[in-house]
């Protein structure tokens, strides 16, 4: 199973990087898009064919699925349109979240069924998809979040926290995965932000290590903040690998 980190800055994008966006793929299937911010399907190109992958969301704030009106376009515009309509995973809502940013009239909501057959995520219900298994976990993060544990043919697991504050639940999607990709958005400094919406460096790593995750891998870094000390508190907390993941890293995970 291959990991392909397209976009990771958090809540905007930043300098040289797109919102939030990760190609999942095993060898013989379609891959399979996780998440899809702005940015996101300029960076998707070349790697893979917008009219052949399926999507799969965490949440419905827009850095994190705000590209999904411009695959709409090209699906159904560009000189090779889809033949068939991809599968969308998201929480409760997702069809007319992504109508109403597509209408091109204030107030309406554009049908997107005849490009996205859009299925809404049931909390711990498995998924199998392309090859992967995927297990959506409710998190910590308003609107409704999940975090999204794929498993792979041979067993291999990433572990996505969405986003999230600290919670039980982001652990169970963390258990024993051999990629924990874990956001990040800020510095350990509890009076400088609000609580139960984001998670620190420091805590990335207590998860990691509550979790007995074998890597983790740093995502959602806001570019306001300074992501080398994101990074020292994650390994301050955490005695494994600590990756900050950037556009275009490719993680491949063996048997």
């Amino acid at each position: 199973m291959r990991l392909t980190v397209l976009g990771c800055s958090g809540s905007v994008g930043g300098p040289g990087s797109a919102c939030s966006g990760y190609l999942l793929s095993v060898d013989g299937e379609r891959p399979v898009l996780m998440d899809c911010g702005p940015g996101v399907l300029g960076e998707l190109q070349g790697r893979a064919d917008p009219v052949e992958v399926d999507v799969v969301l965490s949440h419905l704030h827009a850095d994190h699925c705000l590209d999904l009106p411009a695959m709409l376009v090209w699906r159904r515009y560009a000189p090779r349109p889809a033949e068939e309509r991809a599968r969308l995973y998201g929480p409760p809502g997702t069809a007319v979240r992504i109508g109403s940013a597509s209408s091109e009239i204030s107030g309406e909501v554009d049908d997107i069924s005849d490009t996205f057959q859009t299925i809404e995520w049931e909390d711990r219900v498995d998924v199998d998809l392309r090859g992967m298994t995927i297990t959506p976990v409710r998190v910590n993060h308003p609107p409704e979040t999940f975090g999204l544990r794929v498993t792979g043919p041979d067993g291999q697991v990433v572990a996505f926290s969405g986003d999230t504050g600290m919670c039980d639940e982001v652990v169970e999607v963390a258990e024993a995965a051999d990629i924990f990709l874990c956001e990040a958005t800020w510095t350990h400094a509890p009076d400088d932000r609000p609580p139960n919406l984001h998670l620190s460096g420091y805590e990335a790593g207590q998860i990691a290590t509550k979790a007995g995750v074998r890597s983790l891998a740093l995502t959602h870094l806001a570019p306001w903040y300074d992501a080398e000390e994101i990074l020292a508190e994650a390994r301050s907390t955490f005695s494994g690998p600590v990756n900050l993941v950037r556009p275009g890293q490719i993680f491949d995970l063996v048997p």
